[in-house]
């Protein structure tokens, strides 16, 4: 379990170190490029959603408590960025198999 720090607020997202390491490239690039975008995030206690407006002036930190990192899946890259480019903001969908068909745009 790793976790996710938007400084700007002290806000902290508990997520797994796989799937943090597959955000950091969304987040790497989408914020290299100065684009803001929104990020939803499902606790996982069940206590609810958290929505963070991600802005390139404010400080993230990934902390991962794996000793190894994790490889990446590209068809869950694709997809985590074709929702961070979407209307919606970027949600954490699940882990596609890496030879299924990309994921179709939300309506």
């Amino acid at each position: 379990m790793g976790k996710l720090i938007y400084t700007g607020l002290g806000f902290s997202f508990d997520i797994e170190d796989r799937a943090l390491a597959h955000l950091r490239v969304i987040f790497m690039n989408k914020l290299r490029r100065g684009e803001p975008f929104m990020f939803h995030h499902t606790a996982g206690d069940g206590s609810g959603t958290r929505s963070s407006w991600i802005h390139p002036s404010i400080p993230v930190v990934f902390h991962f408590y794996g000793s190894r990192a994790p490889v990446l899946n590209r068809r869950w890259v694709e997809d985590l960025m074709r929702e961070a480019n979407g209307p919606h903001g970027l949600t954490v969908v699940p882990e596609p198999d890496p030879d299924s068909p990309l994921m179709t745009e939300r309506a």
